[in-house]
């Protein structure tokens, strides 16, 4: 009696993207099997939630701001402190502090053999900038205080203090980020999905400041 010798199933394997998320996930397709690609890391998808919501409370300020000044008869224009504009050079300089350490990173991710001298310096640098951009928004808050125009003293000010200490609050967020991904680098357990969420969210929170500076700029 003849015996009928089954093949086994073939596996078919799509193109690589090298995307360092993990291991792909193999389901069966028309009685075979084949490489699916992997979904988005989790940091990922996280940040992109995170940055809908922060811009959706920004557009909620905006807004209010528009509608305040167009039927106010007691709004006050006022001059922005001119430590602002350094402001706007730092975090711009420490966006391209970050995206030179992403880079080294990512090429001593790929070429290091002996997982030493992490390339760390540059995180440093922008961790160095955000802090002095946190340490000038403080100076300007400051100044104005000083001046006697506080966050009551009119509506326009009110806008002013909002809108730059709820931007400082989010980017003292990005500076825990960076510390959290310096650490990992230095314990050699910084994952690539990591990085480049920070990295995005540190962007993002540079564009917001230039468009908030251009609002305040022509509201106040």
């Amino acid at each position: 009696m003849a015996t009928t010798v089954h093949e086994p199933p073939k596996i078919e394997r799509l193109p690589s993207h090298n995307s360092g998320n993990g291991w792909r996930n193999l389901v069966p397709v028309s009685g075979e099997l084949r490489v699916k690609d992997p979904s988005p890391a989790p940091a990922s998808t996280g940040i992109w939630v995170g940055l809908a919501g922060i811009t959706m409370t920004f557009a909620a300020f905006t807004s209010a701001l528009i509608v305040r000044q167009g039927g106010a008869t007691d709004w006050q224009h006022f001059t922005l402190p001119s430590i602002l504009y350094l402001n706007s050079l730092a975090i711009l300089a420490s966006s391209v502090a970050l995206e030179i350490a992403r880079r080294k990173i990512a090429a001593f991710m790929a070429t290091s053999k002996t997982h030493q001298g992490a390339p760390a310096s540059w995180l440093y640098v922008t961790l160095l900038l955000g802090l002095l951009f946190v340490t000038g928004q403080t100076f300007a808050w400051l100044q104005l205080k000083s001046q006697g125009f506080g966050l009551a003293t009119n509506v326009s000010y009110s806008f002013f203090y909002v809108l730059t200490v709820a931007h400082a609050i989010h980017l003292l967020g990005g500076l825990g980020g960076l510390i959290r991904v310096i650490g990992k680098l230095n314990n050699l357990t910084l994952k690539r999905s990591t990085l480049n969420a920070t990295a995005l969210y540190w962007h993002f929170m540079g564009a917001l400041w230039l468009y908030l500076l251009l609002l305040l700029w022509m509201k106040l």
